[in-house]
């Protein structure tokens, strides 16, 4: 049975796809205020499997799901599991995309959750945030000092 393309720039995606899509707590920098925000991304399979050893993370929880349950005809619907206060991560199609690829280039990655299943038990903690409009400033004093000898030929 064929499957259908869903992207025209991917067209070994279809909506068939497993995938693991997250719920993350993130923040937005505003007047030196943090204002939490809660988004949905996918996650790939090495980032699944460091979540899984009990590595902090800012996911509050994760799903195994279709490809076709996100995208349809080039709309992102969301699905009734996430709150409807969720948002879609920036280039949420692209990073979709590459997603799903780590899970078919590593089939056993699709043994941690099963398709339909819901994920809880992470190390959730928000004591790092994730701030997603910080912006990195770089000084000069940044510059690590190098000694004098480093790019001569000697």
């Amino acid at each position: 049975m064929a499957t259908a393309t869903l992207l025209l720039d991917a067209p070994d995606i279809s909506v068939d796809d497993y995938c693991v899509f997250g719920l993350a707590t993130c923040f937005l920098k505003e007047d030196g205020e943090f204002h939490e925000v809660e988004i949905i991304e996918p996650i790939p399979s090495a980032a699944l499997e460091a979540i899984l050893k009990g590595i902090p993370t800012s996911y509050q929880w994760a799903c195994a799901k279709l490809v076709g349950e996100f995208l349809m005809a080039d709309t992102l619907q969301k699905p009734s599991d996430f709150p409807d206060s969720a948002q879609f991560c920036d280039n949420f199609i692209e990073r979709v995309t590459a997603a799903v690829r780590t899970y078919k280039s590593r089939n056993e990655a699709k043994s941690h959750i099963e398709l339909g299943n819901l994920k809880k038990d992470f190390n959730y903690s928000l004591e790092r945030k994730r701030v997603l409009n910080a912006v990195n400033v770089v000084k000069t004093e940044d510059n690590v000092k190098q000694h004098s000898h480093t790019h001569k030929v000697l």
